[in-house]
């Protein structure tokens, strides 16, 4: 489904709406602007307010025949429903078509996770691996210390670029997060991760603004952080399906596994709603099964 660059004026004002009222990160803006311009392509003759139901079912037929996956047709069309409630609280319109589209029941795909000897593996990975010419001497300090705080808080990839000097306070062993919706929480720091940070600190001299650099000493990107996880799964042996959002798994796996309980684990993770954060006890659940039908004469 190729998607069109044209967008009107009440996606636009959408946009703006999404970027300085709510906040939205430029990637759940980015994700919204392609749900919206697959519709427009899908059905480029109909207008917003004059899309019926129907278009919408024709265009979730379409999507089922192109194979997308369920989490892929229902995030497409939250936002969509995200927009036709804005236009609907903002914009006058009189009735929201997309109520009367009933979407595919979610995969129940349980989150994919390193253990803890994968954890280590990775986490030795940048000092093991030869430094190219090219690269800055603290860059391999630089990476430990990203995979040992990404392990140690289970942040996510995006709250990790954004650190600054400031939010860590070695002090108090805690760490100064803003999360999604500008909401802040406070997540302690385990001693390895500290102790990472620091050696990385000196070596590169970060002693004040973004806490992580590349070698130009700009803050490093996302897609940067990416790219050098990749590459270090490869060296390791690792799969190479693991992502900097899957090590946040493997962090809320392991702390299920040894006894954390679940709403402890919701606050660390900075989720609204405990209902995402039980997925995590299936997959313990799992786990638990697992190593009894393995172990049990009578299973």
């Amino acid at each position: 489904m190729a998607v069109k660059s044209k967008r009107d004026a009440l996606a636009e004002s959408y946009f703006t709406y999404l970027e300085g009222e709510r906040n939205a990160s430029r990637r759940t803006i980015a994700n919204y602007q392609l749900a919206l311009g697959q519709f427009q392509t899908f059905r480029a003759e109909v207008t917003w307010r004059a899309a019926t139901a129907d278009d919408f079912r024709a265009f979730l037929l379409e999507m089922l025949k192109r194979e997308k996956s369920r989490a892929t047709i229902r995030l497409t069309f939250s936002a969509l429903r995200s927009f036709y409630r804005f236009l609907m609280e903002r914009k006058n319109l009189p009735v929201n078509p997309l109520q009367q589209v009933t979407m595919p029941k979610a995969e129940k795909l349980l989150p994919e996770f390193l253990t803890l000897q994968q954890v280590i593996n990775l986490l030795e990975a940048p000092a093991r691996l030869p430094l190219s010419k090219q690269a800055p001497a603290w860059m391999p300090l630089r990476d430990t210390a990203i995979f040992e705080l990404f392990y140690s808080t289970g942040i996510r990839i995006s709250e990790l670029a954004s650190l600054n000097v400031h939010d860590i306070d070695p002090y108090s062993e805690t760490l100064r997060v803003i999360g999604k919706g500008s909401k802040e929480r406070v997540c302690p720091v385990g001693g390895p991760a500290l102790e990472a940070i620091s050696r990385y600190r000196q070596a590169a001299k970060v002693t004040t603004g973004p806490l992580f650099i590349n070698k130009s000493r700009l803050r490093l990107s996302t897609h940067a952080i990416e790219m050098q996880m990749k590459k270090y799964l490869r060296f390791a042996g690792l799969p190479m399906t693991m992502t900097p959002h899957k090590l946040r798994h493997s962090f809320a796996t392991h702390l299920l596994d040894n006894g954390a309980d679940i709403r402890s684990l919701q606050i660390l993770l900075g989720h609204a709603n405990l209902s995402t954060t039980q997925v995590y006890t299936h997959v313990s659940t799992e786990r638990l099964k697992a190593a009894y039908d393995a172990a049990h004469p009578r299973a």
